[in-house]
């Protein structure tokens, strides 16, 4: 018997790691591939050899690319990035405190207007949104306002401020504290871990964001990073070395933001699967 489980434990680690190897192997392929000999790009699996010539590339004045562009694009990523995580996690701690911990009408009407939103993809938003916000075009804030408002962020709050005693925030209210004060002091402490998977998958999204960029911001000034490499290079184009480059550069942030932010990132991933 204990040899028979033995075995299924052996093979479910190997199975396990297996996809494991699938699900970061794209990632190991663009690493590799930004640091090959560009007469090598694609055609190795393993390192041959090691060059710097791709980001190299990324920051010379000649060529396709300019080091002004580049930095250019990366501020404006973080610009447009940050605000709106921001902005969603402040919106969905009010409204998921609000909704869960105070007492008036139309609560049901809120949640089930939230809820069917969740049933549309955002492609569906996109025209209606961009008529909207078409007199912000070229601008940071049509950038950032009409993708600040996040329904799953909402309901990550919600369903967390459920788990939570409303003791705490009627002891509070007695004292004397008002909703604000009570949502700065007693519910963002309490709500880190949510919040911070919250902001750093918020960030993540648009972080990533390409197609509401292109389309609102056509400027060159105002291009992300995102929209920059899909301007500049094409897969399997003229200059796939420095294409790689420009995504492992595109990744570095999210990745030193996920290990700054691990413990609380894990705490709210276990909140999730609860």
């Amino acid at each position: 018997m204990k040899r028979k489980l033995r075995i299924k434990t052996r093979i479910l680690t190997v199975i396990t790691l297996l996809l494991l190897g699938v699900s970061l192997f794209p990632f190991y392929y663009m690493v590799v591939q930004s640091f090959t000999q560009w007469d090598m790009v694609d055609k190795v699996l393993i390192p041959q050899g090691f060059t710097l010539r791709s980001y190299e590339y990324l920051i010379s004045k000649g060529g396709a690319s300019n080091s002004m562009m580049w930095v250019r694009a990366l501020v404006n990523s973080f610009i447009v990035s940050l605000p709106t995580a921001l902005i969603s996690v402040a919106v969905g701690l009010g409204i998921g405190y609000s909704v869960t911990k105070l007492r008036f009408g139309g609560k049901k009407f809120i949640m089930n207007t939230l809820l069917f939103q969740m049933f549309f993809p955002a492609i569906i938003l996109l025209v209606p949104r961009y008529m909207i916000a078409k007199p912000m075009a070229n601008k940071y804030v049509g950038m950032i306002i009409p993708l600040s408002i996040s329904v799953w962020a909402i309901f990550m709050y919600i369903n967390y401020f459920r788990t939570l005693p409303d003791a705490v925030f009627e002891a509070a209210r007695i004292d004397g504290a008002s909703n604000l004060r009570i949502i700065a002091t007693i519910a963002f402490p309490i709500t880190k871990s949510v919040t911070t998977i919250v902001f750093l998958s918020i960030f993540m999204q648009r972080w990533s964001e390409l197609m509401w960029d292109m389309l609102i911001s056509p400027s060159i000034e105002m291009q992300t990073l995102n929209v920059l490499i899909s301007t500049q290079f094409k897969p399997m184009g003229a200059f796939p070395g420095p294409m790689y480059a420009a995504s492992v550069i595109l990744t570095l942030p999210i990745i030193i933001l996920f290990l700054c932010f691990s413990k609380y990132f894990k705490e709210g991933i276990s909140f999730m699967l609860k």
